[in-house]
């Protein structure tokens, strides 16, 4: 009975909010562990420790979080508590490594955001974060047992990375982040929320020493999760702060747009000359058609003429039939002429539009088809992202990929930019999405929210159709929805990615 209530007990709690910031967005990954030892409906032994995501249901944690479950199977519940929502859930341990102290766990009934691991560089010195629930203090602020399986936000602690050292044959982080003995399976980051390291232990500090945390290391991590066959997102790119990188971006942005303007103004003057010297050209035959056909009239009337001429001389000659049938031809031949003469050209040009050089100047409601986009690094904040290629088909009049519909946002400089804001339901993410047909340049600039930070989003959005060729109605009022889901976002974004668009070979 006791066993029942307690697992009962794990689909209770309260949630609680965190503020839009890296940090924060990783947290919102990170669970409490508990474990509860359970022999004949007693309750004979409770722990509980840190970890988080790797799969929206699969934890990391310590091993030795999770020894007892992993010895004991059929008398330990082990319960996932997240730090948002109202639930918590019994897990399963799946992978188990004892000299390197890791453990996977298992979990059914909701999906976390996975965290990515750095697998760029870290130097001594650099900023780290540790996230958890330390024990000491559960201790000082928890009122019942309750508590430990109720959601709530994990503790931040800051600090520096110290080194890398070697624990009993195992690549560990000493640093300066202040942890406890709850924080064991927690996660070690960077300042952009990126997991670098697991954290499993804390030097004693006696008579004054100071105390430094042991992590596991991210490469002893990537190894522990290569041999569970466990997939994982990695992010290889450094650390950037969002103002800078916004600011970079909109400099960068300013010189791609005025640099397309300047290449319209060239290609508009490069076809207007191609399109003077095609009709220049153009009026030339006409004017010579013309010369040609006066020439010939010319040529008809002096023939006639002469032939009419010599008709006199027939007759003198006494040659009477011949004389008529001289008259008769050239007669014919002057008419000939003057028809020939009246029907002239009239040296004006009239040239068809498909007879002249296209234009090379796209308009920005012209389709471009399919593209492949490449991530631009130095114009990207990445924290969680991927950085492979973005495939897009970009239709005329804003439409994406046949189906999603864009809205057209004058940037200013002459070009047309199109955005879409888009609020997915299954994710706690909100992400504009931009492309200028003009640059080629498309971006995704996402928000990392909360779980309330989501609701409204998915409130101030409500129903949007995913078709394209909206009338002039419909796409007001989706723009209409998209000035509303912006003016619940946070001031700044936790990632932008850029990337330039090429024609699909």
């Amino acid at each position: 009975m006791i066993r029942l209530l307690l697992l009962l007990a794990l689909t209770f709690g309260l949630a609680s909010s965190a503020s839009a910031d890296d940090i924060a967005a990783a947290g919102r990954g990170v669970v409490r562990v508990v474990t509860i030892a359970v022999v004949d409906d007693q309750v004979v032994g409770f722990g509980h420790g840190s970890g988080f995501a790797i799969a929206p249901n699969r934890i990391v944690t310590n091993a030795h979080v999770v020894d007892l479950a992993e010895r004991y199977p059929d008398n330990v519940v082990v319960g996932i508590v997240p730090t948002e929502g109202d639930k918590s859930y019994q897990g399963k341990v799946i992978a188990y490594d004892s000299q390197r102290d890791l453990a996977l766990i298992e979990f059914t009934g909701a999906r976390l955001p996975p965290s990515p691991l750095y697998t760029g560089p870290m130097s001594e010195g650099d900023a780290v974060v540790s996230l958890g629930f330390p024990g000491n203090v559960d201790l000082a602020t928890a009122r019942s047992a309750a508590d430990y399986i109720r959601p709530m936000t994990p503790v931040r602690s800051e600090g520096v990375l110290s080194g890398r050292r070697a624990l009993s044959n195992v690549e560990v982080l000493l640093h300066t982040a202040s942890i406890a003995r709850g924080n064991s399976g927690g996660p070690l980051l960077d300042r952009c929320g990126r997991v670098i390291g697991v954290n499993s232990a804390i030097t004693r500090g006696e008579e004054g020493d100071s105390t430094f945390g042991f992590a596991i290391a991210d490469t002893e991590l990537a190894g522990f999760l290569h041999d569970a066959k466990q997939p994982y997102a990695s992010i290889g790119t450094g650390c950037t702060s969002i103002e800078d990188r916004l600011r970079q971006d909109a400099d960068a942005d300013a010189r791609a747009t005025a640099d397309a303007a300047s290449a319209r103004r060239d290609a508009a003057t490069q076809d207007a000359m191609t399109r003077e010297v095609a009709l220049e050209k153009a009026r030339t035959e006409a004017g010579r058609a013309r010369e040609n056909v006066m020439a010939i009239a010319g040529l008809l009337l002096v023939a006639g003429a002469l032939v009419i001429g010599s008709a006199g001389l027939l007759e003198s000659r006494g040659q009477r039939r011949q004389a008529i049938w001289a008259v008769s031809v050239g007669g014919v031949g002057v008419l000939i002429a003057i028809i020939v003469f009246v029907l002239r050209p009239s040296g004006e040009v009239d040239v068809p539009a498909s007879a002249l050089p296209k234009t090379r100047i796209s308009t920005p409601d012209a389709a471009l088809g399919k593209m492949v986009c490449t991530l631009i690094p130095e114009r990207s904040r990445i924290t969680i992202s991927s950085s492979e290629d973005v495939p897009i088909d970009w239709g005329a009049k804003g439409c994406m990929n046949g189906k999603t519909q864009y809205v057209a946002a004058q940037n200013g400089n002459g070009g047309g930019r199109f955005d879409r804001v888009l609020v997915p339901d299954d994710e706690q993410t909100v992400s504009i999405l931009s492309f200028d047909p003009a640059t080629r340049v498309y971006s995704n600039t996402r928000y990392l929210l909360s779980a309330a930070g989501m609701t409204a989003a998915r409130t101030a959005r409500g129903v949007v159709p995913n078709v394209c060729n909206m009338d002039d109605a419909a796409l007001g009022r989706l723009a209409g929805q998209q000035a509303a889901i912006r003016a619940v976002l946070p001031p700044l974004p936790n990632e932008k990615l850029v990337y330039s668009c090429k024609s699909a070979k």
